[in-house]
């Protein structure tokens, strides 16, 4: 078991059974009032996080966290340097718990009516963000936190045997209200989608890899966020032009015809072949040497 909690990119270190952790970074650092933000990593300078900052909670989805995660994606919208963003918890053992029950309980029927319209519009502004985007799964994803990770264009699980993903909402008396249901049609097919809502099971990250609805499990030892940060610097040493292109084209792959979606993979193709970072690319081939993309 893992018996410290941290926001931060730190080091695993084994004592038999039990797991504690070496901190890489000082705590000042990590320590925000507010309960959603973004950060630069260590690691690469394209690469931040988008920092979710309600452990005593285990990241519930209040309102005051949605507002403050929409100015995040809304900044990320706009942040030129940024080539991968990795969604992930400040606290070891979380990364998000769905909704605030407790605040759920003293909310109107128009106030969950507000919540859920402005859930639903920050999982699109996160699925419609023009990097690629990965969401670093170090605990439960329940409800909408799964519903979360799911706006994500890649999912990364740790803890491979602890059952805490999944969309339990039918055991509450509702259904997946921000994506759920589409989001993993088109990411699982309609019979196992129909499955994980209709028996609100909890899967572990083995069987949620298993089924696809998470892309990779981290090693024994180590955490999601390590896994995805590999992945992420594998991302971002690419073109950052011909990522967005990338993105766009196999985004709207799943919703057009063969022959429309040729067409538009062209036009997301042409504005490349005028770009510097293609010439560089070239270059760099031609020099036998790493190419230094500049986003132009």
């Amino acid at each position: 078991r893992i018996t410290s909690a941290s926001a931060f990119r730190g080091q695993l270190k084994r004592h038999g059974t039990l797991y504690t952790i070496v901190v890489t970074r000082p705590l000042s650092q990590i320590s925000r009032s507010n309960e959603a933000f973004i950060e630069p990593s260590d690691h690469h300078p394209g690469i931040k996080y988008l920092s979710l900052n309600r452990p005593q909670s285990k990241n519930a989805l209040s309102m005051r966290l949605l507002k403050e995660l929409q100015e995040c994606l809304d900044s990320a919208r706009n942040d030129k340097d940024l080539r991968v963003l990795i969604v992930r918890s400040t606290a070891l053992g979380s990364f998000c718990a769905g909704a605030d029950l407790v605040e759920r309980r003293t909310m109107s029927l128009e106030q969950v009516s507000k919540f859920l319209s402005d859930l639903r519009t920050a999982f699109t502004s996160l699925e419609n963000l023009t990097v690629p985007t990965i969401s670093a799964i170090d605990g439960p994803a329940l409800g909408g936190g799964l519903e979360l990770a799911l706006a994500c264009d890649f999912r990364i699980a740790g803890q491979p045997n602890i059952a805490k993903i999944g969309l339990p909402e039918t055991r509450l008396g509702i259904i997946p209200g921000a994506g759920g249901t589409q989001r993993a049609v088109r990411l699982l097919g309609i019979s196992k989608a129909k499955e994980l809502v209709f028996t609100g099971r909890l899967l572990t990250a083995s069987e949620a890899e298993e089924i696809g609805l998470v892309d990779y499990v981290s090693e024994p030892g180590t955490l999601a966020i390590d896994r995805a940060l590999k992945l992420a610097k594998e991302i971002a040493s690419n073109s950052p032009l011909a990522l967005k292109a990338a993105k766009q084209a196999l985004s709207r792959a799943p919703e057009l015809e063969l022959e429309a979606g040729l067409d538009f993979e062209r036009a997301c193709y042409e504005p490349l072949l005028s770009s510097k970072d293609r010439v560089e690319a070239l270059n760099a081939f031609k020099e036998k040497r790493a190419p230094v993309f500049k986003g132009e």
